[in-house]
């Protein structure tokens, strides 16, 4: 015998599936797609402007140009047998990185005076995930100006390792210690709510951050208190790292990975809480 007919569905039924809103995914699918599409949406930016990644460009080669051949010949710095140049490139890669991460909070800053932090706020998307993206769309823009400082290291004939699975942690430490520095400036212009303020503050600190680290000089030729502050300070990690990844120096992989990814994890948090206050 044939089956019966299915009961046709009646006017209530139909309006009751329209008037229902589809079932949201899971938090834990839904906040890495979140952050996929913010870090693609920063940096789209890079289209239309690229002129900044080419500006960016000349202050590190100036460093290994000048500070590192000059040095190189002198060798007043103990750099455990190796070249001063090449000593100094994994520093000039961190520092540059941070210095394109460092004012990121100033790009807050102006969304919410054009309005676009407000209408962002307002989306289903958790603020964790729109600083996220952003912190890594800031560690993707510091990745390509390390890739041109390792292009004007190799020029000048520094030694640097070119096996892919280094160069793979190269690439996982910039973005770690940008994260972490544009998640500072971002807490900072959550806290002073003034692109001029946070202007000023992170000309303030971006020096200290560098010559209180390990990329200029070793830690055996610091001052005690110098060493403190270089200990806590994760630009001396990142340097280490890419020091070890690139040179082949002793580095503790594991210890600078880690420090570095706690870091970023405390920072992204940070300007989360903050990310609302902005737009008050």
């Amino acid at each position: 015998m044939s089956e019966a007919p299915a009961a046709p569905r009646t006017a209530s039924a139909d309006i009751g599936l329209l008037l229902k809103p589809p079932e949201p995914r899971a938090g834990w699918r839904l906040l890495p797609a979140r952050v996929v599409a913010m870090c693609a949406v920063e940096l789209q930016k890079l289209r239309h402007d690229r002129t900044e990644l080419y500006t960016r460009a000349v202050q590190p080669a100036l460093w290994l140009l000048i500070f590192g051949q000059t040095f190189t010949r002198i060798k007043a710095i103990p750099t455990q047998g190796i070249p001063y140049i090449d000593y100094l490139a994994p520093g000039i890669i961190a520092q540059s990185a941070m210095f394109i991460a460092i004012f990121y909070g100033i790009q807050i800053i102006w969304e919410r005076d054009a309005g676009i932090l407000n209408k962002l706020l307002v989306t289903p998307t958790p603020r964790s995930a729109l600083t996220t993206g952003k912190a890594f769309a800031a560690g993707v823009k510091s990745l390509i100006q390390a890739v041109v400082v390792i292009v004007i290291a190799a020029l000048l004939g520094v030694s640097l390792t070119w096996n892919p699975l280094r160069l793979l942690g190269v690439g996982a430490i910039v973005v770690l210690g940008s994260a972490f520095f544009s998640c500072l400036s971002m807490t900072i212009a959550g806290i002073v709510l003034s692109r001029d303020r946070l202007m000023g503050i992170g000309q303030a600190i971006t020096m200290p951050l560098f010559f209180g680290s390990n990329a200029l000089y070793p830690l055996s030729v610091m001052p005690g208190w110098l060493q403190a502050v270089s200990k806590v300070n994760p630009l001396s990690y990142e340097v280490e790292a890419l020091r070890g990844l690139l040179l082949g120096t002793p580095a503790r992989l594991a210890l600078d990975f880690g420090v570095l990814a706690v870091a970023a994890v405390l920072g992204i948090t940070a300007a989360s809480s903050l990310l609302g206050r902005l737009a008050r």
